[in-house]
C-alpha cells in the first residue's frame, strides 16, 4: 500500500523542492537584522567584491606577521603598484612601515622594501597624497587588521582590473600606515575593550614603551602644559619628518573605543574638559569629510554607537568637532592642519579597543567604503599648477589663498597643489616671492572630481619698477631650485654629526672648512678682535655670499655673548652644517638660503669662553670679556648712562651692525629657556613691563621661536633651580623679567633698523658634550622657523619718480608706531609687522612724502613700493634761477650711475668703510722692504696677472737711470674718459722714508685682488682713473738702510737734490678737509699725539697742519700741483720712523688702509659739472671760477670737475661769445653735487644793449663812409708809398707772439724738466696725494 504521500497529486511533489527553497531563503532574510540588511545593501550596489574570500580573518597580525602581511598586499597588486618602506622604528626598535599604493612607481630598488625613505619612490606631478596611520594607541587594534586589508583590497583589485579601483589607485598617491605603536599593541590583550584601565601607565598597551601616549606628544597651538621630548617618543618624531618630508592633502587617523568620526580642533585655548566647539577655518570642508565617511559605515551614520558604559552617547549623523566632544591637546590632526597642508579627521571604530579575531570579518565589513570614499575625497575642491610664465617650470611651496578662509596652502615640488572645498563659489590667489601676484574670481566647485585652475605667475625683474598704482601683495617664498631628476621628494635633511664643544682653534677650524667646502654658499670674514686677539668670527650664507642684494633682507644670530654660554655657540656651528649640507637637496634650506642673506657669529666673547668650565650650571666663571667687563652690559643705553668702557668686542659689534641692513637678529644667551624682548630695561630701573612701540611685533616673533621648542612653549622651564619661574607660552618682556641697562638688543631696535630678542637656551650654562645632541633636536625648528619670520610685514623699495632709482636713508613711518626704519643703498626696505591694515608713509629730504594704507597678512611679506617726486622747493629753486642759469641735477644719468651715488654715500657714512675692510680679501705679503729691481718685477707682476684693469708706463728716468714707474688701475687703462676723476698717488720722493712706497703697492695688489669679487672696490675702479707712482727717488731709496729712524741718507736724488723744494694756495678749506678725512679714517693720526721720539710733547690738532706751519719751504710738490695743475695735494707722514722695521709694515698697513680707501672715495664728490649751450653743445676750456679764487676748465666734451669742502660755494662760469652765469652750489659730505650750466648768446656789446649800439654803429657808419669818400680823393696817390711797410711790421709782429709762447711753454716745462716729466698723460688730475 501506498503512503500518504505517494497519494499527493504529481504536481504537489514536483513543486515541493521549489517551496522548501523559497521558505529557506525567507527564513535566512528574517534572520538577519534591519543594519546587517541595509549592509548589505549596500554592499551590492558596488562594483567591488569584498576581501573576504582573499584575506585572513582570524587572528591579528603580530611584528614579523605584519611585515610579512604587507609585503603579501603589495605582492597581490601589479609591478609597480606598491613600495614598502619604514619611516623609522618605535622605542624597542621595531620599523613604523608604510605601504605606498600608486600607478606607475617603476621597479622596485635593487635592495627591495627598505626602512629609509628613499624606497618610497619617486612623486608623481599632480597626484595628491592620502595617508591613513593606524594603531596609534597600542591597544586599538581594529584599524591595525583593517588597513592591512584596505591595502590587499586596493593591490589585488587593480589587478584584476575594478574599474573604480583602477581610477582611484591612477589618481591618488596612497599611504598606509597599519601600526604607529607597534610596542603598544604587543603589549596589549586581545579581548580587552578597554573598559577597565586602571593599571599603571603603559601596560594596557595604549602608550608607547616609555609611558607616552602618542596622541598627547604633537605640537599644539593651544599647549598649556610640557608636551614630552621628541627623545621620549620616537614614533611622533619620525611621523612628523614624514609629514614635513611631504605634501598630503587628506589623512585619516584610525583609532578605537567608539563609533564616531571626529574632526578638528581638538582642543580650544580655554581646555574646557568638553562642551567647546573649537571651529577651524575649514569646518565646511572637516564636516564634509567626516561625513563622507560616517554615511558609509552602517553604525556609524546612526549617531548611536551603544557603546558599553556611553549608552546614551549620540552624535548627530555620526561626526563630532573633536574639542565638543573631549579636549585631547597635542593631538595628531590638529598638528597635521596647523603646521602643515593635510586637512586630517579621527575615525573611531569600533566600541570595543582589542576585541576577539572573530570579529574582524565584520570590521573590515563595517568600515571598507567608508575607508575607500574617504580616499576618493581627495579629489574635491580646486586642484592645478603654480607655473613660471616664461620657463614654464612649476613653482615649489608657493602659496594657494582663498579669499574668506584664513588658512593657506602651498604647492608641492611640481608647482601642483590639491586645495580641499566644498561646492560653492570661491576667489584664489597665487603667491611666490620673485613673482607677481595672481588672483582667479569666481571659481565653481560642484560636487564631485575639482575644478582646475591653473596659475601663471611673471616674474618680478631685478631692475625696481616704479610702483605707481597700488600694492603688490607677494609672499616671503622663493623660487626653488628644480631638483634633478631622480631625487626622492622625500628627502630627509641631514643632520649635523659634529657635537661637541669647539674651543677656539677648533672652531677656526671647522668655520674654515665649512667656507672652503662650501665657496658657492659661504663667505667667512672676522669683525675684528677680542681683547686677547681672537677673531670675531662671522659666517655668511647666502645664495650669492658677499653682495647684498637689492630686496633680500639680512638676518643674523650672535652666540656665546657671555662666555660661559655655550650652547648658542654650538647650536650655530650646528645651524653652519645643517644649511650648507642640505643646500640645493632639502627645499626648505634652499630657499631659506636664497632668499636671505643669513649672518652667524658663533662666539662674540671667545676670550671668555676659553675661561669657562663643562658641567658649569650657574657661575659667572668665564662670563665676562678679559677686560672683566659684562658685554651685554656695555652697550649705550636709552634710560641709563654707561660709564663703562667700551670694549672692542662691542665696537666691532656695533659697527657691524651699522654696516649692514640686518631687519632681524637673536643674541643666544643660556642660565633659563625662555625668549626675552625689549625693552630690557626703563626709566626706574624697576622689574615692570617695558613695552617697545613694537611689542605686538616682538610678541609674534618670540612666539615662532618658543613654540617650535616645545619644552620652551610651557613657560615652566628650571623648576628645580626656579620653582616660581613662569613664562607664558615662553616668552617674557625682558625688564618684566629683570633690569638689564647697556644690552644689545635694545640698541639693536633703538639705533638700527634691527629687530632683536634674547634667547635664553637652556637652565645649564655649559652643559655637558653627551647633552649637546638634545639641544640640537630641541632648537633646530625654531632657529629655522624664527629665521623666516624675516619674511613677514612689509617690504619694498622707495624710488625717485625722475629716474626710479632707489633713494638711500629714505624714512619708512607707520602711523601710530613711533619707530621708523630707513632704507638702504637700492631704496630697499623691510618693515616687519603683524597682520592688521596700517598707515605707511615713506618720506625723504627733498621729496613730497607719500602714504598708503597697507594691509598686512600672515602669510608672508606684502610687497609695497612708494614713488616720490621731487619737493616743490627744488622747482622754485629752479625757476628763481632764470633763463640763462640752470644748475640742477642732471638727471640723464644710467641707473647704474644712481646706484654708484648710493655706494658713495653709504661709504662716506659712519664706518661706511667697514663694510669694504669685512667683505675684502686682504692676504698680502708685507714682511719686506722692495728694492728697485724687487719694485719694478712686482708692478709687471701685477700687470700680468691683471692685465684687464693696469697698465704700467714710465715717467723718465732717475739720475742714475731708473724708470719712474707709473700705475694706471681702472676698468679701461691708458683710456681717457674726461668724465672720469682722476687721482694719482705719489710716494718715495724721499728715498729715505720708504713706507709710503709699500703701502702704495700693497694698496695696487690690495685693488686688484678685490676686483670682481668685491662689489665696491670693483665699482670704485670702474669710476676712478687710479694711478700710482710708488717710488720718485728710487736713487735715494738704493742708498737707504732699514731700521734707520733719523738720517738723511738717501732723502735727496743722486745729484744732491731734495724733490720736495724742487717745484715751482687757494684751496685751504678743501686742503685741511681732505687732511682730515685721511686722518679721521686712521686710528690714531687724529688724536693728534703722534709721540715721536725726541718730540713727546708735539701737539698736532685733529693730526692735521698747514704744511708751512710745520717746516716751511718753498717749491714743494703738493704747492706746485695745487698752483698749476690745478689738483689739490695733501701729504700724509705714516710714521715717526723714516724707515722702521719692516716687521712693522702689516700694522702700518692696518692704519692706514682705511684711509686710503677714504681718498678713493673722496675723489667722487665735490662738484661735477657739464657746461653747454642753449642747444645742447658742450662747452670746452670755459673758465669756472670757484669763490673767486679757484679755477678749472671744461675739458673736451664740457666736464669738470672740483673738490670742494662740504659747505656753500660760489660758482661763475665764463666763456668768450657768452654771458657769464652767477650760481650757488651746496656739497655734501657724502655725495657730489651736480651742476649743469647753460650759456646764452651774449647780447650785451661794450655792456650796452645791442639794439642801441647798432643804432649808434649805424649812424657813426655813414658819417664815417661820408668822410671816406672825401679824404680818398684827396689821398689816394699817397697811400700806395705805405702799404709795403705796414704789411712787415705785421710780419716781425707775428713772430714776437710766437716767441712769448714758446717761452711760457718752456717755462712751465723746464720746472721738472731737469729731473722727471710725465711724458704720458697731461690730463688735470682732481686729487693728488704724496706719501712720505
Amino acid at each position: 500500500m501506498a503512503s500518504g504521500w505517494d497519494a499527493r497529486p504529481p504536481w504537489r511533489l514536483r513543486r515541493l523542492p521549489l517551496l522548501l527553497c523559497l521558505l529557506l531563503l525567507c527564513l535566512l532574510l528574517l534572520l538577519r537584522s534591519p543594519t546587517r540588511a541595509a549592509h548589505i545593501k549596500k554592499a551590492e550596489a558596488t562594483t567591488t567584491t569584498s576581501a573576504g574570500a582573499e584575506g585572513q580573518f582570524d587572528r591579528y597580525y603580530h611584528e614579523e606577521e605584519l611585515g610579512k602581511a604587507l609585503r603579501e598586499a603589495a605582492a597581490a597588486g601589479t609591478p609597480g603598484l606598491a613600495r614598502l618602506f619604514s619611516i623609522g622604528r618605535s622605542v624597542e626598535g621595531r620599523p613604523l612601515w608604510v605601504l605606498r599604493l600608486t600607478a606607475g612607481l617603476g621597479p622596485l630598488p635593487p635592495d627591495g622594501d627598505a626602512a629609509g625613505s628613499d624606497a618610497a619612490g619617486p612623486l608623481v606631478p599632480g597626484r595628491p597624497q592620502v595617508k591613513l596611520v593606524g594603531n596609534m594607541h597600542g591597544d586599538e587594534t581594529v584599524s591595525r587588521q583593517v588597513l592591512v586589508y584596505l591595502a590587499r583590497e586596493l593591490a589585488s583589485g587593480y589587478r584584476r582590473g575594478d574599474p573604480r579601483l583602477v581610477r582611484l589607485l591612477n589618481t591618488t598617491d596612497v599611504y598606509v600606515l597599519p601600526s604607529l605603536n607597534p610596542d603598544g599593541f604587543e603589549r596589549s590583550r586581545e579581548g580587552d575593550c578597554g573598559l577597565g584601565d586602571s593599571g599603571p601607565p603603559g601596560t594596557s598597551g595604549r602608550d608607547n614603551s616609555r609611558g607616552r601616549d602618542l596622541n598627547r606628544s604633537f605640537p599644539d597651538q593651544f599647549s598649556t602644559g610640557e608636551p614630552p621630548s621628541l627623545d621620549e617618543v620616537p614614533e611622533v618624531r619620525a611621523l612628523i619628518d614624514w609629514i614635513r618630508r611631504n605634501k598630503f592633502v587628506l589623512s585619516g587617523n584610525l583609532h578605537g573605543g567608539s563609533v564616531v568620526a571626529s574632526y578638528p580642533f581638538d582642543d580650544s585655548p580655554e581646555h574646557k574638559a568638553t562642551g567647546i566647539y573649537s571651529k577651524t577655518s575649514d569646518d565646511e570642508v572637516f564636516k564634509y569629510l567626516a561625513k563622507a565617511y560616517a554615511s558609509n559605515h552602517p553604525i556609524m551614520k546612526t549617531g548611536e554607537p551603544h557603546c558599553p558604559g556611553d549608552e546614551d552617547e549620540t552624535f548627530k549623523d555620526g561626526i563630532t568637532n573633536g574639542a565638543h566632544w573631549y579636549d585631547v591637546e597635542g593631538g595628531m590632526q590638529d598638528y597635521n592642519y596647523v603646521w602643515a597642508n593635510c586637512f586630517e579627521i579621527t575615525l573611531e571604530l569600533s566600541c570595543c579597543k582589542y576585541p576577539p579575531a572573530s570579529q574582524l570579518r565584520q570590521e573590515w565589513e563595517n568600515n571598507r567604503e567608508s575607508l575607500i570614499t574617504l580616499i576618493e575625497k581627495v579629489h574635491i575642491g580646486i586642484k592645478g599648477f603654480i607655473k613660471d610664465s616664461v620657463t614654464g617650470s612649476g613653482l615649489e611651496n608657493a602659496t594657494i589663498s582663498v579669499a574668506g578662509i584664513n588658512h593657506n596652502i602651498t604647492t608641492g615640488r611640481f608647482g601642483d597643489f590639491h586645495r580641499l572645498l566644498v561646492p560653492g563659489i570661491y576667489n584664489l590667489t597665487a603667491l611666490s616671492t620673485g613673482y607677481m601676484p595672481l588672483t582667479i574670481n569666481n571659481i565653481i566647485v560642484k560636487e564631485g572630481p575639482a575644478t582646475e585652475v591653473d596659475f601663471s605667475l611673471r616674474p618680478t625683474t631685478t631692475s625696481v619698477v616704479p610702483d605707481t598704482t597700488e600694492v603688490l601683495a607677494t609672499t616671503s617664498t622663493v623660487i626653488l631650485p628644480n631638483i634633478p631628476p631622480g631625487t626622492s621628494s622625500s628627502h630627509q635633511p641631514i643632520q649635523p654629526k659634529d657635537f661637541h664643544h669647539h674651543h677656539f682653534p677648533d672652531m677656526e677650524i671647522f668655520l674654515r672648512k665649512f667656507a672652503n667646502d662650501y665657496p658657492n654658499i659661504t663667505h667667512l670674514y672676522s669683525l675684528g678682535k677680542s681683547v686677547e686677539s681672537r677673531e670675531l668670527y662671522v659666517m655668511e650664507i647666502s645664495d650669492n655670499p658677499g653682495v647684498h642684494e637689492p630686496g633680500e633682507p639680512e638676518f643674523k644670530y650672535i652666540g656665546n655673548m657671555h662666555g660661559n654660554e655655550v650652547v648658542g655657540r654650538e647650536l650655530l656651528l650646528n645651524l653652519i652644517e645643517y644649511l650648507c649640507k642640505n643646500f640645493g637637496t632639502d627645499s626648505e634650506v634652499t630657499d631659506l638660503v636664497r632668499s636671505t642673506r643669513i649672518h652667524l657669529m658663533p662666539s662674540m666673547n671667545p676670550d671668555g669662553y676659553e675661561k669657562s668650565q663643562e658641567g658649569d650650571a650657574v657661575s659667572v666663571i668665564g662670563r665676562n670679556n678679559s677686560n672683566n667687563f659684562d658685554l651685554n652690559r656695555n652697550f649705550p643705553d636709552q634710560f641709563v648712562q654707561i660709564t663703562d668702557p667700551t670694549q672692542p668686542e662691542t665696537i666691532a659689534v656695533m659697527s657691524w651692525m651699522k654696516a649692514y641692513p640686518f631687519v632681524l637678529s637673536a643674541n643666544l644667551h643660556g642660565g633659563s629657556l625662555v625668549v626675552n624682548y625689549p625693552f630690557d630695561d626703563d626709566e626706574q630701573g624697576l622689574a615692570l613691563y617695558s613695552k617697545s612701540p613694537d611689542d605686538a611685533v616682538f610678541q609674534q616673533i618670540a612666539l615662532s621661536y618658543s613654540k617650535e621648542n616645545p619644552q620652551m612653549f610651557q613657560g615652566r622651564p628650571c623648576k628645580n633651580m626656579y620653582p616660581n619661574e613662569y613664562f607664558h607660552h615662553g616668552i617674557t618682556n625682558g625688564a618684566n623679567w629683570y633690569n638689564v641697562p647697556g644690552g644689545m638688543q635694545d640698541w639693536n631696535y633703538l639705533q638700527t633698523n634691527c629687530f632683536e630678542v634674547t634667547i635664553e637656551l637652556g637652565c645649564v650654562k655649559y652643559p655637558f658634550e653627551k647633552d649637546l645632541p638634545k639641544f640640537w633636536e630641541q632648537n633646530r625648528r625654531s632657529l629655522i622657523q624664527f629665521m623666516k619670520q624675516v619674511h613677514q610685514g612689509v617690504k619694498g623699495f622707495v624710488l625717485d619718480a625722475t629716474d626710479g632709482r632707489g633713494i638711500l636713508n629714505a624714512t619708512i613711518s607707520v602711523a601710530e608706531i613711533n619707530h621708523p626704519v630707513t632704507t638702504y643703498k637700492a631704496g630697499d626696505y623691510w618693515r616687519l609687522l603683524v597682520p592688521g591694515t596700517y598707515k605707511i608713509t615713506a618720506s625723504a629730504r627733498g621729496y613730497n612724502p607719500v602714504t598708503k594704507n597697507v594691509t598686512v597678512k600672515s602669510e608672508g611679506a606684502i610687497q609695497v613700493n612708494f614713488t616720490l617726486v621731487r619737493s616743490s622747493t627744488d622747482a622754485n629753486n629752479k625757476s628763481k634761477k632764470g633763463k640763462g642759469d640752470s644748475t640742477s641735477t642732471d638727471d640723464a644719468s644710467d641707473p647704474t650711475t644712481k646706484e654708484f651715488e648710493a655706494l658713495i654715500k653709504d661709504l662716506s657714512a659712519e664706518n661706511g668703510l667697514e663694510g669694504i675692510m669685512l667683505s675684502s680679501s686682504s692676504n698680502l705679503a708685507l714682511y719686506r722692504y722692495h728694492s728697485y729691481k724687487d719694485l719694478s718685477e712686482f708692478l709687471r707682476g701685477l700687470v700680468m696677472n691683471y692685465p684687464l684693469v693696469t697698465n704700467l708706463t714710465t715717467l723718465g728716468q732717475s739720475a742714475e737711470y731708473r724708470h719712474i714707474w707709473s700705475l694706471e688701475i681702472s676698468n679701461k687703462p691708458n683710456v681717457s674718459e674726461p668724465e672720469e676723476p682722476k687721482i694719482r698717488f705719489v710716494a718715495g720722493i724721499h728715498g729715505n722714508a720708504p713706507v709710503g712706497t709699500e703701502l702704495l703697492l700693497a694698496l695696487a695688489e690690495f685693488l686688484c685682488l678685490n676686483y670682481k669679487k668685491n662689489p665696491a672696490v670693483t665699482q670704485l675702479i670702474d669710476r676712478t682713473r687710479i694711478v700710482i707712482v710708488p717710488s720718485l727717488n728710487p736713487d735715494g731709496r738704493e742708498r737707504a738702510q732699514e731700521k734707520d729712524c733719523t738720517s738723511k741718507i738717501g732723502q735727496a736724488n743722486a745729484r744732491g737734490k731734495d724733490l720736495d723744494t724742487d717745484f715751482t694756495m687757494e684751496n685751504k678749506e678743501t686742503l685741511k678737509h681732505l687732511a682730515s678725512l685721511y686722518a679721521n679714517n686712521h686710528p690714531s693720526m687724529h688724536m693728534g699725539q703722534p709721540s715721536c721720539p725726541n718730540k713727546s710733547d708735539e701737539n698736532i690738532p685733529g693730526g692735521v697742519m698747514r704744511g708751512a706751519e710745520w717746516h716751511s719751504h718753498l717749491g714743494s710738490m703738493k704747492d706746485y700741483s695745487g698752483t698749476y695743475g690745478h689738483c689739490p695735494e695733501i701729504t700724509v707722514y705714516t710714521s715717526c720712523c723714516y724707515f722702521p722695521s719692516a716687521a712693522q709694515l702689516p700694522s702700518l698697513w692696518a692704519e692706514n688702509k682705511k684711509s686710503l680707501l677714504s681718498m678713493l672715495v673722496e675723489v667722487h664728490k665735490g662738484v661735477h659739472g657739464f657746461v653747454k649751450d642753449k642747444t645742447g653743445k658742450p662747452i670746452s676750456k670755459a673758465v669756472i671760477v670757484l669763490n673767486e679764487g679757484i679755477k678749472v676748465y671744461t675739458k673736451e666734451g664740457g666736464y669738470f670737475h672740483v673738490l670742494l669742502a662740504p659747505g656753500v660755494h660760489n660758482i661763475n662760469a665764463i666763456a668768450e661769445g657768452y654771458q657769464q652765469q652767477h650760481s650757488q652750489v651746496f656739497v655734501h659730505h657724502d655725495a657730489a653735487s651736480s651742476v649743469v650750466i647753460v650759456f646764452d648768446t651774449d647780447n650785451r656789446i661794450f655792456g650796452l644793449p645791442r639794439e642801441l649800439v647798432v643804432t649808434i654803429s649805424g649812424a657813426t657808419m655813414s658819417a664815417l663812409i661820408l668822410t671816406t669818400c672825401i679824404i680818398w680823393c684827396i689821398c689816394s696817390i699817397k697811400s700806395n708809398r705805405h702799404k709795403d711797410g705796414f704789411h712787415r711790421l705785421r710780419q716781425h709782429h707775428d713772430e714776437y707772439e710766437d716767441e712769448i709762447r714758446l717761452m711760457s711753454t718752456g717755462s712751465k716745462k723746464s720746472l721738472l724738466s731737469h729731473e722727471f716729466q710725465d711724458e704720458t698723460d697731461t690730463e688735470e688730475e682732481t686729487l693728488y696725494s704724496s706719501k712720505h
